[in-house]
């Protein structure tokens, strides 16, 4: 009975325990049954998010691995000068790129295009075997080179269509425009400082391709076109420029200058009409020039003014009453500032005279005389109201600041150097700027090289109107400087600047260039001026750098080179003389005439005796010994005084009648100025219409005989 008990109790214990553990395994079992029920929820969740949420995303973004791009670049918009005359173009050029994924033979097809392209089979291999998806292999190809491409056929390799830069006028106006680069980039001048605009925006053919870069047949293909710049519409005068560029060539031969500049302004809206240097360059061919010779140091450079900056001194001077035209001055040769002794270029000085007769006569101790009677502080702040001290505003990348020592750092030596224009530097476009002041009536102007921005499709983004900075000085104190800056070309210093039938303003200058801290033996020779003095339509500086001639003084080398630009603008701009050709400006002309004698073939000297003897003026052009061609012809009949244009050449060329001459180009000039280039070529000139030249045969570029006639068509 006990026996029985104990195996009952014992029984019941194992039953429980078999119980507790089916528990325990059946607790498990759900467990593992939520968890992987929430992990199903999970995955689910994220499913649904994935491919139905997320849906467009993933799409797309599988359609972008798919679709390799090509660029297309669009066109550079067209630079124009302001009567819509192109400057810088974009031509249609083609690329050549390879897609490495679908070139199925590369050394074969490096070989292959190695002729074509002009281009090493090692340089070719490494490109078409790149892991890139696709690799430009040579832009800008020329037309032949690309029909050979597409006729090759070869995998993996396309010809796409791109905008190539081209500059019509060659060397023209080359440092404003600048550069642009082969990728569409503008690096400098206008094409870098205006590049948002130009640029444009690109397109790309686009087409769907797998994992290894292989086109899927029938997939999805696109073109989206490229977006073409917008076009700029510029300040300066294609005929300005020219006229600029001719003279300075000119100048530079004569004097031997190591460089040279002339820059023409409206002085009454700030316009920039022609901005010329000397050395030049090619922005065709750009990369086969010294860099120097791209520098705009018109804009970027600056220099020590010399006596034109007198121009400035006398501004003040006026404006705070220190001095009028009729204030006596004494100049005994030199003036004492401290331990210094500032000189006068006149041994033994001029003496006795009013403060008219020391601009004409440019004199030192006057001006440095006036600098201390102003002081420091009121100089300072004139010089930075002409805008001299500061950046212009111009809209040209790289413009420098004028200079000069801190005021605290400025003594009686240093404000007296200042006065006429030593030790202080300022750029070539702030001088005249500032003169340009003088000439609007004391309000300054910023200055600018663009007009307009226009579309592609001809339509206008933005124009670009005149701003005026400030009023400098009152209008009636620059009418007074200006009667005196005219006594300066009749009276004065600046008497080879007059410009026969015109009143104009000017000052000369001469400054010694400082080298490693002192003033050397190499000079800067200028002239600025402006006119008709009346009503200022255009304001020159001519800038003559270390001139080699035995005379280096501005009013010597640099004024003729003003008047021979301002009688050319003159005439392009039908300005109507201010007074009789031959008489002195102011009065009324006589009106005799005379008759233009035959000076060809003869020297220089005998050239100007010829024209002297008969009551004309003249101005010689060209390198030689002998006198090639005139302008007027023999045997016109012209009024006393007028100004004989003489074209000088070598004597073995003039007497040779099989001399070939390369015909220039005269599309774009009036009539007047398409026969002074011709004739002074020994070419001769028959035209049809009536307007400017817009077509002529033999074309531009043309080798013909001496004596050759050019027909030229024009329309209004």
């Amino acid at each position: 009975m006990g026996a029985l008990q104990v195996r009952s109790r014992t029984s019941s214990r194992t039953g429980y325990r078999a119980d507790a553990t089916s528990a325990i395994i059946r607790k498990r079992i759900y467990s593992v049954l939520l968890l992987m029920a929430g992990l199903f929820v999970v995955v689910l969740g994220r499913l649904v998010w994935v491919q139905i949420v997320k849906a467009p995303y993933f799409r797309e973004l599988a359609l972008e691995q798919r679709m390799r791009p090509v660029p297309v670049d669009p066109k550079r918009g067209t630079m124009y000068d302001r009567c819509m005359r192109e400057l810088a173009v974009s031509i249609s050029a083609d690329s050549v790129y390879a897609i490495p994924a679908e070139v199925s033979e590369p050394a074969k097809t490096a070989k292959a295009l190695a002729h074509v392209l002009g281009m090493g089979e090692d340089a070719l291999l490494a490109k078409l075997t790149a892991t890139q998806q696709t690799v430009w292999l040579k832009r800008k190809v020329d037309h032949e080179a690309a029909m050979e491409v597409r006729r090759l056929s070869l995998p993996g390799i396309a010809v796409a269509e791109s905008g190539q830069r081209f500059y019509p006028k060659d060397t023209l106006a080359a440092h404003v425009i600048g550069i642009a680069g082969i990728d569409n980039q503008g690096l400098e001048g206008l094409e870098q400082y205006y590049d948002a605009e130009l640029r444009g925006v690109r397109g790309q053919i686009v087409a769907e391709r797998d994992a290894t870069g292989r086109e899927i047949p029938e997939g999805r293909h696109s073109y989206v076109p490229p977006t073409d710049g917008n076009s700029l519409v510029l300040t300066i005068d294609e005929v300005i420029q020219y006229i600029c560029e001719r003279e300075l060539e000119i100048a530079i031969a004569e004097t031997g200058s190591t460089r040279g500049l002339i820059l023409a302004m409206d002085p009454k809206t700030g316009e920039i009409l022609a901005m010329a240097m000397r050395p030049t360059f090619n922005p065709n061919s750009y990369g086969k020039y010294p860099s120097e010779f791209r520098r705009n140091f018109i804009v970027s450079d600056m220099l020590e003014p010399g006596s034109t900056f007198k121009v400035i001194t006398a501004a003040a001077a006026l404006e705070e009453g220190i001095v009028t035209a009729s204030t006596p001055f004494y100049d005994p040769g030199y003036l004492k500032v401290e331990d210094r002794t500032i000189r006068c270029h006149k041994p033994g000085g001029h003496g006795s005279e009013t403060f008219m007769e020391a601009l004409e006569n440019s004199c030192n101790p006057v001006f440095a005389t006036l600098a201390l009677r102003l002081g420091v502080e009121k100089f300072v702040q004139y010089a930075r109201a002409f805008g001299l001290l500061e950046k212009t505003g111009v809209d040209y990348p790289g413009e420098a600041t004028g200079m000069m020592h801190q005021i605290s750092k400025v003594g009686p030596v240093e404000l007296a150097t200042y006065g006429f224009g030593q030790g202080i530097s300022v750029t070539p476009l702030q001088l005249l700027n500032a003169m340009c002041a003088i000439a609007n009536g004391g309000a300054l102007m910023r200055p600018m090289l663009v007009r307009k921005v226009i579309g592609a499709d001809g339509a206008l983004v933005e124009e670009h109107v005149p701003t005026k900075v400030r009023q400098v000085i009152s209008s009636s104190t620059a009418s007074e400087l200006s009667r005196m800056l005219q006594s300066v070309i009749v009276n004065g210093s600046g008497q080879r600047g007059a410009v026969p039938g015109y009143a104009v303003a000017g000052k000369t200058g001469t400054a010694q260039k400082p080298e490693r801290g002192r003033y050397g033996d190499k000079r800067i020779a200028s002239f600025m001026g402006y006119g008709p003095a009346s009503d200022p339509k255009v304001a020159v500086l001519v800038i003559l750098d270390e001139p080699s001639s035995d005379v280096k003084y501005g009013g010597v080398i640099a004024a003729p080179v003003f008047r021979a630009v301002m009688q050319d603008i003159f005439r392009y701009m039908e300005i109507p003389p201010s007074y009789a050709v031959g008489m002195p400006q102011g009065t009324a002309g006589s009106g005799n005439s005379v008759f233009v004698p035959d000076v060809t073939g003869k020297s220089r000297a005998e050239a100007e005796a010829g024209l002297k003897e008969v009551g004309l003026l003249w101005r010689h052009e060209g390198i030689g010994d002998v006198v090639t061609n005139q302008v007027p012809k023999a045997g016109s009949q012209v009024g006393a005084g007028t100004t004989v244009i003489v074209y000088f050449g070598h004597e073995e060329l003039y007497n040779r009648e099989d001399v070939e001459i390369q015909v220039p180009d005269v599309i774009g000039k009036t009539l007047k100025e398409a026969a002074l280039v011709l004739g002074a070529r020994g070419l001769g000139v028959d035209p049809s219409g009536k307007g400017l030249v817009v077509r002529q045969t033999p074309a531009p570029g043309t080798h013909v005989k001496k004596g050759a006639i050019v027909t030229i068509f024009l329309e209004e």
